[in-house]
């Protein structure tokens, strides 16, 4: 497979995840800077990755939204490219509604940076139709504006087209306010859009991904984008 991760003024994510597709998972990477039009039409998925695109001016991701490369994006998705958002690119891809909802400050106002755990919810989105069965997933976070809200009738519509890609738990599990480290609505702690090829999370895969860090529960996440997009090209 052939990835395209974006590279905004402020990404400082681009990197890790770059090494976790090239030599981790030995898949093909090309860089796409935010001021490109156009990329490559062999490219099966592109990824926004974490940071702080643009020092988070304004709202993070308001401004990254307004990049040349965004359009291009968008026309991608459109034709049922597959785009995947990490923490600021979730932001990004909600401001730029490819994603339904918004990323707020969190509830603490603070500023959180830990280990947290998982759980799949929808079992036909890319990042979890290959997961494990019956698990969570230990994941890192690190963000200020990762409270994600929307309002009653799109999580209505959300939960009924499986939208939904995670929830915050504890370790065993259970879904809970104790387990939510930022008051997201529902414990969302990522989504997809309705075609279910445009899809974010706030927890960082790429950083529990290599045996080096003793936590690979993210690599799974990636492993399971990968077989469904292979599967389905």
């Amino acid at each position: 497979m052939k990835f395209g991760v974006v590279i905004f003024p402020g990404s400082n994510c681009d990197r890790d995840t770059i090494y976790v597709l090239r030599e981790v998972l030995e898949q093909e990477v090309v860089t796409l800077w935010h001021k490109e039009t156009d990329f490559d039409a062999d490219v099966d998925a592109v990824i926004l990755p974490g940071g702080f695109s643009y020092g988070d001016y304004l709202r993070s991701g308001a401004l990254a939204r307004f990049s040349p490369i965004m359009t291009r994006i968008a026309e991608f998705a459109s034709n049922g490219g597959y785009v995947f958002g990490i923490c600021n690119g979730f932001q990004i891809l909600c401001e730029a509604e490819l994603l339904p909802g918004a990323l707020l400050h969190n509830a603490s106002r603070q500023f959180v940076c830990k280990n947290v755990y998982i759980a799949p919810d929808s079992k036909i989105a890319p990042p979890t139709a290959f997961l494990p069965k019956g698990r969570v997933f230990k994941i890192p976070i690190a963000h200020g504006e990762g409270r994600y809200f929307a309002d009653r009738e799109t999580l209505a519509r959300m939960r009924v087209n499986g939208q939904i890609i995670f929830r915050y738990c504890d370790e065993t599990g259970v879904i809970s306010e104790l387990a939510n480290p930022n008051g997201s609505v529902e414990n969302i702690a990522g989504v997809c859009n309705e075609r279910k090829n445009v899809f974010g999370m706030m927890p960082h895969p790429e950083r529990a991904s290599d045996d080096e860090l003793g936590n690979t529960d993210g690599r799974l996440i990636f492993e399971s984008i990968i077989k469904f997009i292979q599967g389905n090209g």
